[in-house]
Parts: C-alpha cells; sequence; structure tokens
C-alpha cells in the first residue's frame, strides 16, 4: 500500500509541476522534497531513493537524456514520417507561422497579438466593397443558383469578371486588384452571406491559385502572359 500511495503522490506533483510549465531545477526541487516528506513518513526506501536518482539522470540530464531517449526517438520518428517533397518544402518556406506559433506554446503572450495593429481598408478597397460587391450581391439568389440553374447566371459571371473578383490577389502591375487579405476577407464573408457557390467561386482562385502561386514561383514568361489573362477573367481557375 505505501508503495502505490508513493506511486500515486509522486505522480500528483509532477503533474503539478507540468501544468504550471515549471522549471527543471524547481520540477526536480519539488519532487525531491515530495521524496524526502514520503522518507520521513517511511514510505519510500533505499530503493525507492534509487528508482528516482535513476530517473532524474535519465530525464534531467541532457546528454544522458538525447542519448537514451531523444535520439531513438527520432529515429523511430523518421522511420514511419513521410518523405517532404520539394512543392511540400516550398510551401512550407514560403509563409511563417506568424502569432498562430503562441497557440502550441500552451501558454501564449497574449500581449503580442494585442501589440499587432488592426487592419484598415484602403480606400479603392471600401469603394469595391460598397459598390461591386453589393452590386453582385443584389445580382444573386442562391435558390436560383443552387436549384434552378446549378451555377451562376451568365450575367453574373460576366460581371465577376468585368470588376476583377478573380484578380485580388493579383498584383496590379498584371492588372490585378493587388488587395489585402483583410480586404479579400471582408469580401468573402459579404459573398457568403448571400450564396456560398458565389463565394467560393470567387475565394478559390484568389486563394488556391494559380495567380498566387505563378506570383512566386512562374517565370517571367509565364506570369506575363497568365496573370493579366486570370485578371481580365479570360481565364478562369478551375478546382476540384
Amino acid at each position: 500500500m505505501d508503495i502505490l500511495l508513493s506511486i500515486v503522490a509522486m505522480a500528483v506533483v509532477l503533474g503539478i509541476t507540468l501544468y504550471h510549465r515549471m522549471s527543471l531545477v524547481k520540477s526536480v526541487s519539488l519532487l525531491t522534497a515530495a521524496m524526502l516528506v514520503l522518507t520521513i513518513t517511511g514510505s519510500v526506501g533505499v530503493i525507492g531513493w534509487t528508482l528516482y536518482v535513476l530517473a532524474i539522470a535519465v530525464f534531467a540530464v541532457s546528454g544522458i537524456r538525447q542519448s537514451l531517449i531523444s535520439r531513438k526517438a527520432l529515429t523511430l520518428f523518421k522511420t514511419v514520417l513521410p518523405a517532404m517533397s520539394q512543392t511540400e518544402k516550398e510551401a512550407l518556406d514560403a509563409g511563417t507561422v506568424w502569432w498562430e506559433a503562441e497557440l502550441f506554446k500552451g501558454k501564449p503572450e497574449w500581449e503580442k497579438l494585442h501589440a499587432i495593429q488592426a487592419p484598415k481598408l484602403s480606400a479603392e478597397e471600401r469603394a469595391f466593397l460598397d459598390g461591386p460587391v453589393n452590386e453582385v450581391c443584389a445580382m444573386v439568389s442562391d435558390f436560383q443558383v443552387t436549384h434552378e440553374l446549378a451555377d451562376l447566371p451568365p450575367e453574373v459571371w460576366q460581371y465577376l469578371k468585368d470588376n476583377k473578383f478573380f484578380a485580388m490577389i493579383i498584383k496590379k502591375k498584371y492588372g490585378g486588384l493587388e488587395f489585402s487579405a483583410y480586404a479579400q476577407s471582408l469580401v468573402l464573408q459579404k459573398l457568403t452571406g448571400v450564396s456560398g457557390v458565389l463565394s467560393s467561386t470567387v475565394g478559390v482562385p484568389n486563394s488556391l491559385g494559380p495567380g498566387e502561386l505563378l506570383q512566386h514561383y512562374g517565370t517571367e514568361d509565364q506570369k506575363n502572359y497568365y496573370l493579366p489573362r486570370l485578371a481580365e477573367g479570360k481565364e478562369i481557375p478551375c478546382f476540384a
């Protein structure tokens, strides 16, 4: 019974150190204090202390931990982890984790989030939202799109092309609108409120590509040929 209680007590103390994300020194100190208390009460003897010292040596001494656990775990992990393709590597290197990395730390520094300035629309972006976006929303009936036509009406398609809805992500030098991510988000929010088909039709070319991919990885010839055509709606991206 003493052995079981000792194990439970040490597990509780260990859980406390992990929950509060204590430093290694504080964690070992607290665990050692718990061992001393258990020793005074007669619950832990020589064998218990021997096991404790061995465990501390393995997990607390970085050299021993890396040799006995970390390297072997990494070797095993590499055998089950699929190889990363060149395309996947380029996609990962294309951006950053931004503030979201804080969420995975388990203890976000909210001050960093509050320090980020709130995005603002430019006059051009505001005019687009209040003008063409409102206009196309008034042109679309979700029931007609989903139940009668199973498509957007031809006049809506033409309106989207004429007003460069497919070119929000394309730079102005190629004929695009070059809107901020914030503006694109607000546009898609409005469109989604009217029709999911309308929103996805506009959203896919401005997110999955090929406009974004061409601007990052396309040759100059590819950029000069495809991007203006995408901006004008002469080429419509398809994703399936």
